[in-house]
Formats: C-alpha cells, sequence, structure tokens
C-alpha cells in the first residue's frame, strides 16, 4: 500500500526516475547549504486532517505524557564542565506526547513504515541505508503544543532528525535554530553559552506549513520550538531512523521522555 504522500511531486516510490534524482540532488545541495532541507506538502492533505483528527482529541495531559522539566541543552549531566558553567544554563521544556504504540495505524505510522521513505532519506543524507527503531514507543511520536508551551534548546541524539507538521498554530511555535554550533571534535562551549545569552547572530527561524516534510542535523545544529501563541496547539510528528538496526532508548530515557518504560 502506498502512504499517503504526494508522489507526484515527491516520487519516492519511483527510484528509478530522474525525477527522483533530481529531488535527492535538491535535498543533498539544501543540506549542504543550510544544514536542512525542507519539502513543503510532502502529506497529503486528507492525511494531514486524519492524523490530526486521531491525535489532537488525545493530546491531553489525561492521555499523553506530558514532558515538562528544566534541563541544559544537553539533556543531561556534563561532568567535564563546572556546575556554574553558563553553557548549562537551564532551560523549561513543555509538550504533550503521544508515543508510537498510541498511534498505530496513523498516516504517520504508515509514512514511518514505508521502507522506501527510509530509503529516500538515506540516499539524502549519503547513508548505505537508514533503519526503523527497535522501540514500541520512540519510533515515532506525535507532539503537541498548547498555549504557552514550547520545546527549549537543546541537541539531538541522532545526526539527523525528520519531522512532519501536522497542524500550526495561529502565532509563534516558529522552529528555531543554529546550525552546526558543535563538531564530533570541538563541543564549542563558548558558542553554546553565547546561544544561551541571546549572543548568537547565526540563529535562524523557520515557520513551515502543514504537510512540510523537515530534515536537519539535529545532533550539532542547537534548536527549539518557541512557546505557543493562541488557542490551536502546534502538532507535530518526530520520526526516528538510524544507520544501524536494533536501536532502543534505554529504560531511564523511556521513562524520562514518556513517563514509561513499556
Amino acid at each position: 500500500m502506498l502512504p499517503p504522500i504526494d508522489l507526484e511531486r515527491y516520487p519516492l516510490h519511483a527510484p528509478e526516475t530522474a525525477a527522483y534524482e533530481a529531488l535527492i540532488d535538491r535535498c543533498k545541495a539544501e543540506l549542504a547549504r543550510d544544514g536542512m532541507f525542507n519539502l513543503e506538502g510532502f502529506m497529503r492533505p486528507d492525511a494531514i486532517a486524519e492524523a490530526v483528527a486521531q491525535a489532537a482529541p488525545r493530546l491531553t495531559p489525561e492521555e499523553a505524557f506530558v514532558h515538562a522539566r528544566r534541563h541544559n541543552i544537553y539533556f543531561k549531566q556534563m561532568p567535564e564542565l563546572p556546575a556554574d558553567h553558563p553553557a548549562l544554563q537551564e532551560v523549561e521544556t513543555r509538550n504533550l506526547t503521544l508515543c508510537a504504540d498510541q498511534c498505530e495505524g496513523s498516516p504517520v505510522d504508515t509514512i514511518y513504515s514505508w521502507q522506501p521513505f527510509a530509503d529516500f532519506l538515506a540516499r539524502t543524507m549519503d547513508l548505505d541505508a537508514l533503519f526503523q527503531m527497535d522501540d514500541p514507543l520512540a519510533r515515532f511520536n506525535v507532539m503537541g503544543y498548547p498555549e504557552g508551551w514550547g520545546l527549549n534548546w537543546h541537541f539531538d541524539r541522532s545526526h539527523f532528525t525528520t519531522t512532519l507538521l501536522l497542524q500550526a498554530p495561529l502565532e509563534g511555535g516558529e522552529f528555531v535554530y543554529r546550525s552546526d554550533l558543535r563538531c564530533d571534535d570541538d563541543p564549542n562551549f563558548d558558542g553554546v553559552a553565547a546561544l544561551l545569552r541571546g549572543d548568537d547572530p547565526e540563529v535562524k527561524t523557520l515557520t513551515p506549513a502543514a504537510g512540510t516534510l523537515n530534515v536537519f542535523k539535529g545532533k550539532n545544529t542547537a534548536h527549539r520550538v518557541a512557546p505557543v501563541v493562541g488557542n490551536v496547539p502546534r502538532i507535530i510528528a518526530v520520526l526516528g531512523y538510524y544507520d544501524r538496526p536494533g536501536v532502543a532508548f534505554s529504560k531511564e530515557e523511556l521513562l524520562g521522555f514518556y513517563g514509561r518504560a513499556s
């Protein structure tokens, strides 16, 4: 079964075609230039509406996990830094999270599980292959941000992060990012400190439309979601792929991100 993707604009089902190769070239060029690429209208409007209709009523404190905590940009302790280092400034994150096991059979699940989608992502990143997570909770998540809530500054654990915006808020909820703030050889703690105090001229803001696929280098790109303004929540799916099979979160990570380990 084909997934609810606009395959006329984005022919992921036809990797042997010139149009597919042109799409790969475009995505690679944007990744090299901007650290990300965006495919507007990637998800079909009917599928967006279905996904929102399924998720929105469940994005409540009663059914979704309320991820509310203070944290540093690393989401972990950093013993190599003194406790008062400005790169360890605490920030606050608040969102509602539905795990993959709460969204089985949804349009997001269909896209995530479709192997040609993972193959396409691997091609854009010059990887031999990408694999779905071996984790029934963390494979993909659907996150909601009501008024005043946002995801604060952090780095991702994976090299690339893949998201599908399902619903944009009336105001706020922008994706704010700073590409390549650090690298594997240089943690750039002084640069992180400058970012946290609002003193980094390289920070950029993105306001995508619903249905946009966004792929960005999240491991070394600091990013956040600005607080939402108004009574329309921001709803976004985050899809987890890795360059090796069998990846799963630890029990501690599952409890921290979802409040449960199974």
